[in-house]
Formats: C-alpha cells, sequence, structure tokens
C-alpha cells in the first residue's frame, strides 16, 4: 500500500467513528450517514494531492458537509418529483427504471443551474421550461428585453461549458 493510501487508511481507523456519529446527528438517519462517511473517505482517495492535515476533523467535516447538501438536494429533488407524478393516472407513471433516471437527469440540472445568479436562472428557466417569449420574461421580472437576452446567453454558455469541462 502507498504511502497516501497508508494516511488515509489511518485517518479512516482515527474519524470514521466520529464522522459516522456527527453526519447521523445531521441526518438523523444511521444509514444514509454510513453511507455519506464511507463517500467521505472515497472523495479523499480520489484526491490527487494529499494536504497535510493539522485538523483532520475540520477537513473531514468540510467534505462532508458538502455531501450532506448534495443528499438534502437530492432529496428535495426526489420528493418534488414524486408529488408530480403521484397525479398522473397509473398507466402514465414511469416505471422504477425510468423514474431512476429522470431523477438522475434532474439531479444533473440542478448541479448545472446551482451557479447561476437567482435572475439568470429565472429567465432561463422561464425561456426552457414555461416557452415564454422574451418579451414575456421581460415583462414578468420587470428587466428589459437586452437583460433577459444577456441572462438566458449567459445561462446557455453556463450549461455549455459546464457540459463540456465534465
Amino acid at each position: 500500500m502507498s504511502s497516501p493510501e497508508f494516511a488515509v487508511q489511518a485517518l479512516y481507523s482515527q474519524h470514521h467513528g466520529w464522522l459516522n456519529t456527527w453526519l447521523r446527528t445531521r441526518l438523523g438517519n444511521a444509514a444514509d450517514a454510513a453511507d455519506l462517511a464511507q463517500d467521505t473517505f472515497l472523495r479523499l482517495l480520489q484526491r490527487s494531492e494529499r494536504p497535510e492535515l493539522r485538523a483532520p476533523r475540520a477537513f473531514l467535516r468540510t467534505i462532508a458537509q458538502g455531501l450532506v447538501i448534495d443528499h438534502w438536494r437530492r432529496e428535495e429533488i426526489e420528493r418534488a418529483y414524486l408529488q408530480t407524478i403521484a397525479h398522473l393516472p397509473e398507466a402514465e407513471t414511469p416505471g422504477a427504471e425510468a423514474q431512476a433516471l429522470i431523477l438522475e437527469l434532474l439531479e444533473a440540472i440542478a448541479r448545472m443551474l446551482e451557479g447561476l445568479k437567482p435572475k439568470v436562472r429565472k429567465a432561463f428557466l422561464l425561456a426552457q421550461c414555461e416557452g415564454l417569449t422574451y418579451k414575456q420574461i421581460a415583462e414578468q421580472m420587470g428587466i428589459s428585453l437586452r437583460s433577459v437576452e444577456r441572462y438566458v446567453a449567459d445561462a446557455l454558455y453556463h450549461c455549455y461549458v459546464l457540459r463540456y469541462e465534465s
């Protein structure tokens, strides 16, 4: 085992129990806490550089907090999606595999949109999801037509860059 892997193994041995408890208090769920604790150490193993850790718990907590936020966002997206399809007739309800794929897509879209400023995100969603014209968006948001054009262009560029960087 290489030195960086040994360092992660030592970190795991010394702090996994603490991290799992910390996550359980945040999530209120032992299974999710165990999953996110494992994911925290997996992220650490996947890092190309290993920083010197003077405060290992603070470092682990920072990684885990990001994972908790992602977890809560996924739960919120899933809850909203399930509420939406609950109103569909049974014959139109997607199967379990399709639902999983749709949720994965919705999570990817949410990650793409999270880096946008609120006005840019709103203008983009009104154009793309609601099908409003730029003029209608400008009226609804109380901004100029030129601002709408710029906001939508900024959002499209942002999504394009993210898509091709990953």
